[in-house]
């Protein structure tokens, strides 16, 4: 039991340019077993259409009427004409410290570790908590808007700390690291600035930009500068660990040589926390590819089991899961 509904605004793209035809996107989008339509803004043009439709018999009104039972059989089981009000009663409890402990506990357990060392034998994680000068840097160290990317609280996502209330991957640094450590946070720091300050090593926090569905949409998949900049000029220079802020893997190979070590941190949201406990080796790094990450975007689409398959780093669930 249920219905079928359209995406916002998705019967419109049903002929080029979208809502060119509008009167064709009703009548194919019905026939083709829509049962609601998504249409956010002219709704009346829509009704008018729909009724326009059904009146010259182009549209049976059987096929209404089907759609009607399908989303009404759906409302009376979930009890909606009983209790149209949403129950209140455990709303004081959104963003509980349980709530966050859980979320800080998704965080780690999805952290994918991609590289660590510059050679096998000398692995640069878990980092240290007790030095002399720790760098961090990057536009998405102190940024939660640029943790949680699109689709939270906002579409396209929000930028800066004002969104909502929890802990950037630099404020977690703060709270994780030994009080006699050293912690020198520059956004975008100079070159003349990295190597005049004998850090101990730096954590490089870089990434995308927040975007919700088709403003996305990317032919590159680049990282944003200064994001490769900065890799070259402080993992160049200073042994570091770059965290990687994004939404799907992007292009990192050139970068690659000059870290030390590459952490994918996927959108970890509010809980900059859970990015930390795994950094200073509080918890292990569970979290494994469950896409192939590629080299370049000209081997895109690549598939586990494509005559070609040379990614930069595997699909490792498949790989490890499905081997014939």
């Amino acid at each position: 039991m249920g219905f079928v509904i359209s995406d916002c605004e998705g019967i419109d793209r049903i002929t080029s340019p979208p809502h060119a035809n509008y009167r064709y996107s009703v009548e194919a989008s019905i026939h083709a077993g829509l049962d609601m339509l998504m249409v956010p803004y002219k709704y009346e043009e829509f009704i008018s259409t729909l009724t326009s439709l059904v009146e010259e018999k182009i549209i049976p009104m059987s096929r209404v009427d089907d759609a009607v039972s399908r989303i009404l059989k759906v409302k009376f089981t979930m009890g909606l004409f009983e209790h149209p009000i949403a129950d209140l009663s455990q709303a004081d409890k959104l963003g509980c410290q349980e709530h966050r402990d859980l979320a800080r506990e998704a965080v780690r357990k999805s952290m994918g570790l991609l590289k660590n060392g510059k050679e096998v034998d000398s692995p640069m994680l878990p980092l240290p908590k007790k030095t002399s000068r720790m760098l961090v840097t990057g536009i998405h160290a102190d940024n939660f808007g640029y943790q949680c990317g699109g689709w939270t609280i906002a579409w396209q996502g929000l930028r800066g700390n004002h969104l909502t209330s929890g802990t950037t991957i630099l404020s977690a640094i703060v709270a994780a690291i030994d009080p006699s450590t050293k912690i020198v946070h520059r956004e975008n720091p100079e070159l003349k600035f990295i190597n005049s300050n004998k850090f101990s090593y730096a954590i490089v926090v870089v990434g995308e930009l927040p975007y919700a569905e088709t403003a996305g949409d990317n032919l590159n998949l680049t990282i944003p500068e200064p994001g490769p900049s900065m890799i070259e000029n402080v993992c160049g220079n200073v042994k570091c660990v770059v965290v990687l802020i994004s939404g799907r893997p992007l292009v990192i190979e050139p970068y690659l040589p000059y870290m030390d070590a590459l952490v994918a941190a996927w959108l970890p949201g509010s809980e900059g926390h859970g990015v930390v406990d795994v950094l200073f080796g509080d918890y292990g790094f569970t979290g494994k590819l469950h896409r192939t990450w590629f080299k370049t975007v000209d081997q895109l689409p690549m598939n586990v089991g494509d005559e070609h398959y040379h990614p930069l780093f595997p699909n490792w669930f498949w790989t490890n899961n499905h081997a014939s």
